[in-house]
C-alpha cells in the first residue's frame, strides 16, 4: 500500500540500501562495487526545499569483489582508510518536484570537501507488514576522483591510464520513519 511521505526524521535501512560506484578500468571496461557500511538521516519537511539528508560512509567497507584491489583502494594510494575512515555527505538544498529533484550538498572524501549534485528519484513510500513506514530513493552523480586528492594511477603500454578519473556514484536507499 502506497502512503504519503510523512514529514519527520527517517533513518537509513542499510539492509535494503546499496551505495555503489562505477569507474573505468584500463580504458576498456568498468569496475563496479559498493560500500557496505553507512549511516544516514533524512529529515522530511513540508517540501523538497525544506528537507535535508546527512550520510556517513565507512571507507573500509569498500568492496569491489576482488580482495587485492580492495586492499589497494583502502591503502594510502586511494582512500587511506587508516587516516580517513569516513566520507560524508551533507545536503545544502534541493530543487524540483517531490518525485524527481536535484539534491545539492557537500561531499567530503579524505580531507577534501566539494559541492556535488545528485539526480534523485523518489521511489515511493509504504507501510511494511511489520508496521514500519518506509521510503525509497535512487540517486546518482559523477565526481572526479582527482579533485578529491585520489590521484594514484599507472600508465598503460598502449597509452592511457589504468584507472579513470570519473566515478559514478549510484545510491539506492531505503529509509524508515522514526518513532520520535
Amino acid at each position: 500500500m502506497s502512503v504519503a511521505l510523512t514529514p519527520g526524521t527517517w533513518n537509513l535501512d542499510l539492509a535494503h540500501t546499496e551505495i555503489g560506484f562505477v569507474v573505468r578500468h584500463a580504458g576498456i571496461s568498468k569496475v563496479r562495487g559498493q560500500f557496505t557500511e553507512a549511516d544516514a538521516t533524512l529529515v522530511i519537511g513540508d517540501g523538497v526545499d525544506s528537507s535535508s539528508v546527512s550520510a556517513t560512509i565507512s571507507t573500509a567497507s569498500f568492496d569491489s569483489n576482488d580482495d587485492n584491489r580492495d586492499a589497494h583502494v583502502k591503502s594510502p594510494d586511494f582512500f587511506d582508510v587508516e587516516q580517513f575512515p569516513r566520507m560524508t555527505f551533507r545536503s545544502a538544498g534541493a530543487r524540483g518536484s517531490a518525485e524527481q529533484f536535484k539534491l545539492a550538498g557537500e561531499l567530503t572524501i579524505k580531507d577534501t570537501t566539494l559541492p556535488v549534485e545528485f539526480d534523485v528519484e523518489f521511489g515511493g513510500a509504504a507501510v511494511d507488514p511489520f508496521g514500519a513506514t518506509r521510503a525509497g530513493f535512487s540517486a546518482t552523480t559523477v565526481i572526479s576522483r582527482k579533485q578529491f586528492g585520489i590521484t594514484w594511477n599507472a600508465a598503460l603500454e598502449a597509452g592511457g591510464v589504468l584507472v579513470g578519473d570519473k566515478v559514478t556514484i549510484a545510491v539506492d536507499a531505503a529509509f524508515v520513519l522514526s518513532d520520535n
